[in-house]
């Protein structure tokens, strides 16, 4: 049983769980727009998540990240290098757009964690800004590389897509939000410092709602659309609802970020 924990544990805290939630999102988009993914690409957003992911969460202090005494983070460190280097092999096979597409989300990626200059702050120290820099990565990653990688047109449809996305990975973020108020620091001045766990949830609440009804936005909009983002609607709307500062140990960790998994297994099941 403790095996058992420590690998689920470990699942967690090495970002897999994470770049599971990318590699769906990814899916999710090519069942929308009808477009074929490279698997070089795909490897690449799930190992380059996971290395991402880990050394944004450890890596914030470049002296914590390479100077690990912890054999548990050392592990998770050994995994990432690995990650970072399957992820360096498939991306040789991209073309150069693509690349220039991540080089630009890396950089963004980049300044979330370490300051432009000595006396400078990282992006994650500009209060509620870091909730926005993470969710346009996001849906730079899951929306627009895809489309770019398999060289389909940028349309208008796209782009509400993209917006959907970033409300997507906010609302999302929400409950992390909240579970971490008496963890953060008061100089991150996170959205729940600055405006109450309240109004946060209330923030969440009007995400969901712009992020269903903007479908009807679209150009092209079919029915299985509307079914697979009401779908959704109704679970963020729950999730908002009933998180809380005082959360079960998996409430975020796990099942908040599992929606993206079961969004795109129940989006299989209406594109079949």
């Amino acid at each position: 049983m403790k095996l058992l924990k420590w690998v689920f544990d470990f699942y967690l805290d090495a970002s897999i769980h994470v770049a599971v939630a990318v590699y769906c999102l990814i899916r999710v988009t090519a069942l929308i727009f009808g477009i074929s993914l490279d698997q070089h690409f795909l490897y690449v957003a799930f190992f380059g998540s996971i290395t991402c992911y880990n050394f944004i969460k450890y890596g914030v202090e470049a002296k914590k990240y390479f100077l690990i005494t912890n054999q548990y983070h050392k592990g998770i460190q050994v995994f990432s290098i690995i990650s970072l280097a399957i992820a360096g092999y498939h991306i040789f096979f991209l073309s150069a757009k693509v690349w220039f597409g991540i080089l630009c989300l890396l950089i963004l990626s980049g300044l979330y964690a370490i300051p432009i200059s000595p006396r400078s702050k990282n992006l994650r120290s500009w209060g509620g800004l870091k909730i926005f820099v993470v969710a346009v990565v996001w849906s730079g990653v899951t929306v627009f590389l895809p489309v770019l990688c398999a060289k389909a047109q940028f349309s208008f449809d796209v782009y509400i897509e993209a917006i959907q996305r970033v409300l997507l990975i906010l609302i999302l973020i929400v409950p992390f939000e909240i579970r971490d108020l008496i963890y953060d620091e008061s100089e991150l001045r996170t959205l729940p410092q600055r405006i109450g766990v309240a109004n946060t949830k209330f923030f969440g609440a009007t995400a969901v709602m712009l992020f269903y009804f903007s479908t009807f936005f679209k150009d092209n909009i079919s029915i299985r659309e509307v079914l697979l983002k009401g779908t959704l609607f109704l679970v963020l709307g729950v999730v908002t609802f009933i998180t809380r500062r005082k959360q079960p140990k998996y409430f975020a960790s796990f099942w908040v970020e599992s929606i993206p998994i079961f969004w795109w297994v129940f989006a299989l099941i209406l594109y079949r």
